[in-house]
């Protein structure tokens, strides 16, 4: 696996942490990680000593697996200290919420053997328990982007073992999505293919649909089901409210099935409005996707991009587009990265 697929797949799985139905309770270990990452180093020293006291204070634990997450990667302190409490909540509190979200996924590339030893300790549990759907997913969401083969059986098992629950096809979908970006031909196709079927066992058991169907309309235009594709994204935008992403997205699918109708002037109104968003979670940390624009500027569309460009600087505070648009500018095509992905 390419560092670059890496970086994508990884960007990938943290979007889909913010965006995908929640297992029941993560969305308030999502809210104690958030509120982790904030704190001060004498916060951090306090909860440490907590914990000493009270180990299965699973509040603190999740709030320093947040405050040590991104320090992780130029800290050698962090890194080891993330990476004990995400060993001892694997093997003494499977059931934490926060095991399911990336702050307690630890990769195979930075933290060597320890990671390994959280695999192991995942597959001790599953052992245990082989058929607790909770279980099985988060062991999934831990080997996702090292072992996706297994990842994949463990959210079918979930899957078969609450096979009314949509959040386990959703994770599946997700987990075929991933990198699609970086996928062509038949390899990319097929992917999407299994993407759209299991977002769509999904939907059948959703209460609210709204959520998954932009992932569900750009599963299906890769897949090159552009009825379905289309009708996935109408049903976004008819829904869309003030949901910022949702409305990106929307007209993102709809531009590109334009693009492949040669509508280029629909395609490029499509692109503005998908800029004219309020933003997201998402959308406010990784930034817009690029798709259609690529496919614009290799229409020769240069003006309807930098327009784009500038719509999503309110939203996106990144110099990377000023650097795009000096190079489109330049009569390039910049390398959009994993702003392709997501």
């Amino acid at each position: 696996m390419t560092m670059s697929f890496r970086r994508t797949a990884y960007v990938g799985l943290l979007v889909c942490a913010l965006c995908t139905a929640p297992v029941m309770g993560e969305d308030d270990a999502r809210r104690s990680a958030m509120a982790g990452r904030k704190l001060s180093e004498e916060a951090v020293r306090n909860l440490e000593s907590r914990l000493e006291a009270a180990p299965d204070d699973l509040e603190a634990r999740t709030e320093l697996l947040g405050y040590y997450f991104r320090r992780a990667y130029g800290s050698k302190e962090a890194k080891e200290a993330r990476q004990r409490h995400t060993l001892w909540l694997i093997n003494n509190r499977p059931d934490a919420p926060v095991l399911g979200l990336p702050y307690a996924h630890l990769n195979a590339h930075l933290d060597g053997s320890a990671f390994q030893e959280g695999k192991q300790a995942w597959l001790k549990q599953v052992a245990r328990e082989p058929e607790n759907a909770a279980i099985l997913g988060k062991a999934a969401a831990y080997l996702l982007l090292e072992d996706p083969t297994a990842a994949e059986s463990l959210y079918k098992r979930a899957e078969a073992a609450e096979p009314q629950n949509p959040i386990w096809p959703d994770r599946l979908g997700h987990l075929h999505a991933l990198g699609l970006a970086t996928k062509t031909g038949e390899a990319k196709q097929e992917s999407a293919k299994a993407a759209l079927a299991a977002y769509e066992r999904s939907l059948q058991h959703m209460k609210d649909r709204g959520n998954l169907l932009p992932d569900a309309a750009k599963a299906a235009f890769e897949a090159g089901d552009l009825g379905k594709a289309r009708s996935y994204a109408e049903e976004v935008l008819a829904e869309t409210g003030e949901d910022g992403d949702k409305l990106h997205h929307g007209h993102l699918i709809l531009g590109r099935i334009a693009l492949r109708a040669d509508d280029v002037a629909k395609a490029r109104e499509h692109l503005l409005a998908a800029g004219k968003t309020s933003g997201s979670p998402a959308l406010n940390s990784f930034g817009p996707n690029m798709a259609l624009a690529r496919e614009l500027l290799e229409k020769g569309e240069r003006q309807g991009v930098l327009e784009y460009f500038k719509l999503c600087g309110s939203f996106w505070k990144e110099d990377r587009l000023d650097t795009w648009a000096k190079e489109v500018r330049a009569g390039k095509i910049p390398d959009f990265g994993a702003n392709l992905e997501y």
